[in-house]
């Protein structure tokens, strides 16, 4: 197996879980802020916790992105993976101008949905990279 083309697998590998931390980083913020919303926070922690699920969106989709030239590098070396990650923001609107519990919840389900779809593939992507590895050594 070519090893230039092992390691362009494995930095994409690398960034794509770089962008996927730093997007499950900023859900857990917005987790934190549900939470505190749920229990009365109001507009102010609604504000913030929905500027943060925006900055892990944007992470996700910079994720995505590097997911997506993963897959690419990993058929350059013949190996084939579905990797990706998805973030609604359809509750939005809904959450910001119907504050109440059931919303809340709804809103704070989500965010557990995508924490956990994170987390999948992140583990996909680290099982990929273990494999990788010791590949780089031969």
């Amino acid at each position: 197996m070519d090893q230039r083309e092992v390691q362009e697998a494995v930095q994409a590998g690398e960034a794509a879980l770089a962008s996927i931390q730093r997007a499950r980083e900023k859900l857990e913020s917005a987790k934190n802020w549900g939470i505190f919303d749920i229990f009365g926070g109001g507009m102010i922690s609604s504000m913030v916790k929905h500027s943060r699920m925006d900055d892990a969106s944007g992470y996700m989709e910079e994720a995505k992105r590097k997911l997506t030239a993963f897959e690419r590098e990993l058929k350059d070396i013949s190996i084939s993976a579905e990797l990706s990650v998805e973030m609604g923001n359809f509750l939005r609107f809904m959450d910001t101008f119907m504050d109440n519990i059931f919303v809340d919840f709804v809103v704070q389900s989500r965010i557990n949905e995508a924490i956990a779809g994170l987390d999948d593939v992140s583990g996909r992507v680290r099982g990929i990279l273990a494999e990788l590895y010791p590949l780089l050594q031969d």
